[in-house]
């Protein structure tokens, strides 16, 4: 059998364009990882609101240029978790309480839509896996492993959003999900004593989710998320207070 010339192009063609998909393939995945371990690096609390991101740090820590990770940061700017500074570099963002409590109650209604779309569209095979993820939570609630603790808890407000069914409702969660997360995260960090009320509230959601009680379950995530709000707005006063004390210690000493 013969191939003609222009077959043979053809051939190559294809093959050519195989590999440029593969290859942009392997780069969006790339960006993705490196922006998904910048973010997680930020909501952890390695560094502090008002802080400088240190470029040449996380380049060392996380193994890649200059160019990937400013890319990376373009897109926490963009979700709001950190500020870009002209010719300077970023830094962490900073919030006010005010700030908090506006973006609490958007997430909170839309905990509540979710919650009531939630228990007409979920499936009992969802159900069954959000208590399984609670049952999960629950050992390292009880081991104090917070990390995990808080990983399977923002898993499981993601899974009931998800079962909403509403892309608009989960593209407006997924927004504004990566802020608050860093701001529960710090303030349950401190507030440990928070978390056994916290595990009550889930045993309450995903009880009304079972019995797909929309109502019930609205009203639950809805009040959930204010007291989520109330322990962040009370963890950023004792910071504050705790930064003015240490200030006028070191007034006095000097």
């Amino acid at each position: 059998m013969k191939v003609g010339r222009e077959d043979l192009a053809n051939v190559i063609n294809r093959m050519q364009a195989g590999v440029l998909r593969l290859v942009e393939s392997e780069a969006s995945s790339l960006h993705a990882d490196i922006v998904q371990q910048l973010r997680d690096f930020v909501v952890e609390g390695h560094l502090a609101p008002g802080a400088r991101i240190p470029e040449r740090d996380l380049c060392e820590r996380f193994a890649i240029s200059r160019t990937p990770l400013r890319e990376a940061l373009k897109v926490l700017a963009a979700e709001g978790l950190i500020e870009l500074l002209p010719n300077r570099g970023a830094r962490v963002r900073e919030f006010s309480e005010a700030d908090i409590r506006n973006l609490f109650e958007v997430i909170a209604g839309l905990d509540f839509a979710a919650g009531y779309l939630a228990c007409a569209r979920i499936t009992d095979a969802a159900i069954a896996d959000i208590e399984k993820l609670h049952l999960e939570m629950y050992a390292h609630y009880l081991r104090r492993d917070l990390a995990e603790y808080f990983r399977l808890n923002q898993k499981i407000h993601q899974t009931i959003v998800d079962a909403a069914g509403n892309p608009v409702l989960s593209a407006n969660y997924t927004n504004l999900n990566a802020i608050v997360r860093r701001l529960r995260y710090a303030a349950n960090r401190i507030q440990r004593d928070r978390l056994s009320d916290a595990m009550r509230e889930h045993e309450g959601i995903v009880d009304a989710l079972r019995r797909r009680s929309a109502d019930e379950l609205g009203r639950l995530m809805f009040e959930h998320m204010q007291r989520k709000c109330d322990a962040v707005c009370e963890h950023l006063r004792e910071q504050s207070v705790a930064g003015t004390v240490a200030d006028n210690s070191n007034s006095s000493s000097d």
